[in-house]
């Protein structure tokens, strides 16, 4: 980059000759090192916006403006308003850039400093390197229109940077640099002093609104602009001191820091609100030195709660501040919930989550199936020692003496596959299947269902009382499944072992239907609520939390990565299928047919007594390792699943929810994007409408009639 700066200005103050230009713009090229992939990109770029002039593809303002405008800025600059910069790449005033032009033009804006070197470039109209007062002059005045509020240039804060002697005292680059940062100060304590005619330290809310219209109406939405004279009720007398300006205008400098303070804060309240209070201790305790004075906090609290700054208020509440493109939401949007149209729409939604949840948790199912299988024989089965070489398959509740048939995990995995091959470990998938699809699916969608209607649609929060309900109501509705499909399943799981150990020939499902009826596919109802209840209660808010907490989604609009989701799902998995074991086991005991020799459980409360006299606590615990290595990754790729199904194929007629989009959460453009973006905005700070009407006549001569002259 040191090369650049040291030959730009060699090419500036040579434009006057074209042949000079062009051998200097291939020695800028050449010096500089662009890669080919930059340099084709830039080609791209250009082959799609050109035009062809006498045979040769070239940039015109409007094409100019297509190449490098942000494709989806943030803010409230018109795309027209880019044609400003078209003045600097056309360093020889054709009218029009050459691929030479353009790539010159590319190449600048790869400097750190673009934004400030555009700028300085648009001021030195005589491509010396150096700005005098006339420039100064010459381009300010032109730049605004008629009617705005007048500048002194002859003022001391001028005369500091170029001397008392007007023409005896240029300005380098840094020292423009410094004089831009600060002519906005000096532009509001001049327009203060003019418009306060009775020089009593007070101005009108209107005169207000005219002063932050000319140096800062960019940066404001609508909603601001128009309740701006509501700044003089801060105080008594209904008019605005000076001390009101200057904090209103410290608050715009400082926005992006406002904004940073406010996310953070509020991601970090209990019911995602702050208070003015909450916002100064946040703020203090987040930098060095006290950034806010109270005034720019009830500021800040005032426009964001419409005019009462002492209540608690959410992101979403500082929006119209933060964004300034914000509009009011849709009056249809607040009537959403009264319109038949939307219980219609609800429905839809209800039941495209309902496909999904079912997809997902089929996919869940299918990847850990072998592991079940493996929990199950760890929870049940038992060697008889009275039968050597024989499998005699009883539950390890059991009053006959016998030796443990798998000793553990691995070992009950490595006889599944000695005995029944690798298709052993998915016996019962079928079932599985068939029923999985709705168990998760209705799962899912309830937790989904009472999450939104419990969720404060400003902070996106949920109380945890409703999240454990929205858990628990979602474990509970799947039983109506899920008890028919884990008892054929479970049945089918044990007759495969034991129709090799006693010669019996092995059931299909249909079968196992007849043989229980509607009530024998309940059996074990109770203990399978005890089971899912609970689980669910403790699954869902903790892979809430786990994704909002610990992986930070959300926060600046962070989306999580496949990982991320994955990790989230299923640690959440963990605690939730360890502490609901004993119910599993129950459950297990009670869907499982009863052989000859082991105990016979009249119910619920008769299984838990009958478990723990014979067994021993520790036995309400079996298989509990095992149920959090299939219940955790079938909950952790169920949720990966749902997740990526949501996000790839989106409900299409679904209301999207409120946000606070800006710079800080939007996915960054192109860094020279950026920069060119960013040196607008300088030239904007020193007024709104600079170049404005440039773009609205269609004309750029019109930026700097007196410097720029009209192509013939």
């Amino acid at each position: 980059m040191g090369v650049l700066s040291t030959l730009l200005p060699t090419v500036q103050c040579d434009s006057s000759d074209q042949s000079t230009t062009t051998s200097a713009m291939s020695t800028l090229r050449s010096a500089i090192s662009v890669p080919e992939t930059e340099l084709k990109r830039w080609r791209r770029i250009f082959d799609a916006n050109a035009k062809v002039i006498n045979g040769e593809k070239v940039l015109d303002p409007e094409s100019f403006v297509n190449a490098i405008a942000p494709a989806d800025d943030l803010s409230k600059i018109g795309r027209a308003q880019f044609a400003i910069l078209f003045r600097v790449a056309d360093t020889s005033r054709r009218g029009y850039l050459t691929w030479e032009d353009f790539t010159v033009f590319e190449t600048v804006l790869k400097r750190p400093d673009a934004d400030y070197w555009m700028a300085f470039q648009y001021f030195d109209v005589d491509n010396s390197g150096y700005i005098s007062y006339d420039e100064f002059k010459s381009v300010f005045s032109a730049s605004i229109g008629p009617g705005a509020i007048p500048f002194d240039f002859d003022c001391d804060w001028v005369k500091l940077y170029l001397g008392k002697k007007n023409g005896t005292h240029v300005l380098g680059y840094n020292q423009f640099t410094q004089l831009m940062k600060g002519l906005q100060g000096e532009r509001l304590r001049q327009a203060f002093k003019y418009l306060d005619s009775d020089q009593d330290g007070f101005i009108r809310p209107d005169e207000f609104k005219q002063i932050i219209l000319e140096i800062a109406g960019h940066k404001l939405s609508d909603a601001v602009i128009d309740r701006l004279p509501t700044l003089c009720t801060l105080s008594p007398g209904q008019r605005i001191s000076y001390s009101e300006v200057i904090a209103f205008h410290n608050v715009i400098r400082e926005m992006d820091m406002v904004e940073r303070i406010i996310r953070e804060a509020t991601a970090q309240s209990k019911d995602g609100r702050i208070t003015q209070s909450e916002f100064l201790d946040y703020a203090a305790s987040s930098s060095r030195y006290s950034l806010f004075t109270p005034m720019e906090a009830s500021i800040i609290f005032h426009f964001a709660g419409r005019g009462n700054a002492s209540q608690r208020l959410a992101l979403l509440d500082f929006a119209q501040l933060l964004d300034p493109r914000w509009t009011p939401p849709h009056q249809e949007f607040e009537q959403q919930t009264a319109s038949s149209g939307s219980f219609l729409n609800s429905l839809l939604h209800s039941t495209y989550s309902f496909v999904q949840g079912g997809i997902a948790g089929a996919f869940g199912a299918t990847i850990v199936y072998p592991i079940d299988m493996v929990k199950v024989g760890i929870a049940i089965l038992v060697f008889s020692a009275g039968l050597p070489k024989m499998f005699a398959f009883v539950d390890q509740r059991s009053t006959v003496v016998g030796q443990i048939l798998y000793k553990n995990s691995m070992d009950c995995a490595r006889k599944i596959m000695l005995n029944e091959g690798f298709l052993g470990f998915y016996r019962g998938l079928g079932p599985q299947l068939i029923g999985v699809a709705p168990e998760k699916a209705i799962k899912l969608t309830v937790n989904d269902l009472i999450r939104g209607q419990a969720m404060d649609p400003e902070t996106g929060r949920i109380k945890i009382g409703w999240e454990l309900f929205a858990g628990g109501a979602a474990g509970g509705c799947q039983v109506i499944f899920t008890n028919p499909l884990e008892i054929v399943k479970i049945r089918l799981q044990v007759q495969g072992e034991a129709a090799k150990a006693e010669g019996a020939v092995p059931r299909g499902a249909i079968h196992i239907v007849r043989q229980l009826g509607i009530v024998g596919l309940y059996r074990g109802a109770s203990a399978c609520l005890l089971r899912d209840i609970p689980f669910s209660a403790i699954y869902f808010p903790a892979y809430g939390h786990l994704k909002s907490d610990v992986f930070n989604e959300g926060y600046n609009g962070k989306q999580l990565s496949f990982l991320e989701t994955l990790a989230a799902a299923g640690i959440a998995g963990m605690p939730a299928a360890y502490f609901t074991t004993p119910a599993d086991v129950v459950k297990t005991r009670l869907q499982v047919e009863a052989r000859k020799g082991q105990t016979n459980y009249k119910g619920l409360r008769d299984a838990f007594v009958k478990i723990y006299r014979e067994e021993g606590f520790r036995a309400l615990f079996k298989g509990g390792p095992a149920r959090i290595l299939r219940s955790s990754p079938q909950f952790g790729f169920t949720l990966l699943a749902y997740e990526q199904l949501k996000k790839k194929l989106p409900y299409p007629w679904d209301e999207k929810p409120r946000r606070v989009e800006t710079a800080l959460t939007s996915r960054p453009d192109e860094i020279t994007k950026i920069r060119a973006r960013n040196a607008l905005k300088i030239l904007l700070d020193v007024h709104g409408d600079f170049g404005r009407r440039a773009a609205m006549a269609g004309d750029l001569s019109l930026a700097a009639p007196r410097l720029y002259p009209r192509n013939k």
